[in-house]
């Protein structure tokens, strides 16, 4: 990469907003083996806008509760502590979302794949004994970010590299790679880095593509996990180009991209609830 790409991107990088000082908090107790329900009730309690939409998303149709519910304490109660969690960092990457971009690339759709891979990632991870479900969560719902900093900040060579590999049947990131000199797996991990995620949630994000990526039952769930939601054609992130997993992915998975569907049985529930997180901001 040319010193003056790297820089580029850099600039591009500090240009994107960071986590709500509430959601950053939320992280460090997701961290935390001794956290207990009530300070996540703490946290989110002085964080209005948060506690709105948590209580949007735990009111409506989808969960179905037999009373309304009107407090975060309730609401973790009902919902369990994992669930909100998840639910407050969801609406945190939600919100940093742009309205539009002049790449002309349709977040609505990229939100959806984006959420339905964090739900099969944190499911994969579930069977698994090295990945932390949370962890692949937030990784599956971050690991398309990179093409957010692009579409922001660079949308003429993100638009060109989006025709090329739609007109082709391409991968994007081999797109991007000759539009622009480097992907979006780059881009996304140095964002995450420069959130402070964990090393190995940065790691599982610059882990997206070819066939020497790292071994690691957390970079298998998101890779999964990101092909299964391609496949399965649930919101757009950009790309239509499906990989199949590594020869080490399938072992760790036991099976190849269509013996992991047919393990994970019907993913209907999943995705309903990725549609009701990504109309939050309707």
């Amino acid at each position: 990469m040319s010193p003056e790409l790297s820089q580029r991107l850099a600039l591009a990088v500090d240009e994107m907003p960071a986590f709500p000082k509430s959601v950053q908090k939320i992280l460090e107790l997701t961290r935390d083996v001794d956290c207990t329900p009530k300070d996540l009730v703490q946290v989110i309690d002085k964080d209005p806008v948060l506690t709105v939409k948590i209580l949007k998303v735990v009111n409506s149709a989808y969960y179905s509760l037999p009373k309304q519910v009107t407090s975060i304490n309730h609401a973790v109660v009902f919902m369990g502590f994992n669930t909100i969690k998840n639910l407050a960092l969801g609406i945190a990457a939600i919100g940093m979302l742009p309205k539009s971009n002049a790449a002309g690339f349709d977040v609505q759709q990229y939100l959806l794949h984006s959420l339905a891979t964090a739900g099969i990632a944190k499911q994969l991870a579930s069977d698994l004994d090295n990945a932390d479900p949370m962890d692949c969560f937030i990784a599956g719902l971050l690991h398309d970010f990179g093409k957010v900093v692009f579409a922001q900040f660079m949308p003429d060579e993100f638009r060109h590299a989006l025709e090329i590999s739609q007109r082709d049947g391409t991968s994007l990131h081999e797109a991007l790679q000759h539009s622009i000199g480097a992907d979006h797996a780059l881009v996304g991990a140095m964002l995450v880095e420069k959130w402070r995620f964990s090393p190995h949630l940065v790691e599982a994000i610059r882990n997206q593509h070819g066939a020497a990526l790292k071994d690691s039952d957390m970079i298998a769930c998101v890779f999964a996990a990101n092909q299964i939601s391609k496949k399965l054609q649930f919101g757009f992130g950009g790309n239509t180009c499906i990989e199949e997993l590594t020869p080490a992915m399938a072992r760790r998975l036991g099976g190849n991209l269509d013996a992991v569907i047919a393990r994970l049985g019907d993913l209907t529930t999943l995705f309903e609830e990725a549609q009701i997180f990504s109309r939050l901001e309707g």
